[in-house]
């Protein structure tokens, strides 16, 4: 019994020593260099998804992001991540006459008084070699409130003759509630689905492109 107080006492003493799991996490090995990378917008899509009266997943999509990355990949927990979304790039699949333009009007997007929706990270974690955890403030109809987000890499190279940058890729997935950004028109009745879904739920599919390929900045 002695020696198990013993042993306690120093576990207590030593605990504060021990590393967390997320300090032995090492990044995958990639040969993308670090420095600055943006989307590449033909290889870019920002979905979002919600409930429509418990039948369906109303499904749609901006079309203008902008993504602004600045990371080292042997250190992607200290990097820097910004975004920019332009709401009347909005779009669906077949919409009725007039029906995005509602979306865009003052009910839902209100796009004349808020022409633009911001993600800024303030803090990443990694999760695995390939995978982090993001938190960020997500800025939409002029409020602003923290945003999860989980990412996983793809991998990247440092460019070749055909694609003359480096290159890196992402997923990335999150969900949000729009009532807390003010945007509650259409959410149904408690203990109802007649209307449209609080849960926001969000997917990226992003490759960002960086500095050059080495042989390519000689060739210059």
């Amino acid at each position: 019994m002695k020696r198990f107080f013993i042993a306690c006492a120093l576990l207590t003493a030593t605990a504060g020593a021990l590393p967390t799991y997320a300090e032995t996490i090492a990044p995958a090995a990639t040969n993308a260099p670090g420095g600055t990378y943006t989307e590449d917008k033909a290889h870019t899509s920002l979905i979002f998804r919600l409930n429509h009266l418990g039948f369906s997943h109303f499904t749609a999509r901006f079309t203008g992001i902008d993504i602004k990355l600045v990371i080292d990949p042997k250190h992607p927990e200290k990097a820097t991540l910004d975004a920019t979304i332009d709401p009347n790039t909005l779009a669906s699949d077949n919409p009725p006459t007039g029906f995005l333009e509602e979306l865009r009007g003052v009910q839902w997007l209100n796009t004349v008084k808020f022409p633009k929706i911001t993600y800024h990270a303030t803090k990443i974690e990694l999760t695995g070699p390939k995978t982090a955890r993001i938190t960020g403030d997500l800025t939409l109809l002029g409020v602003t409130k923290p945003v999860v987000l989980d990412a996983t890499f793809n991998g990247g190279y440092p460019g070749f003759a055909m694609d003359p940058n480096a290159r890196i890729g992402f997923s990335v997935h999150g969900s949000f509630k729009r009532s807390l950004f003010g945007l509650s028109y259409g959410i149904p009745a408690p203990g109802t689905t007649m209307g449209v879904g609080d849960d926001v739920d969000v997917t990226i599919e992003t490759e960002l492109t960086g500095p050059a390929w080495p042989s390519a900045a000689k060739a210059q």
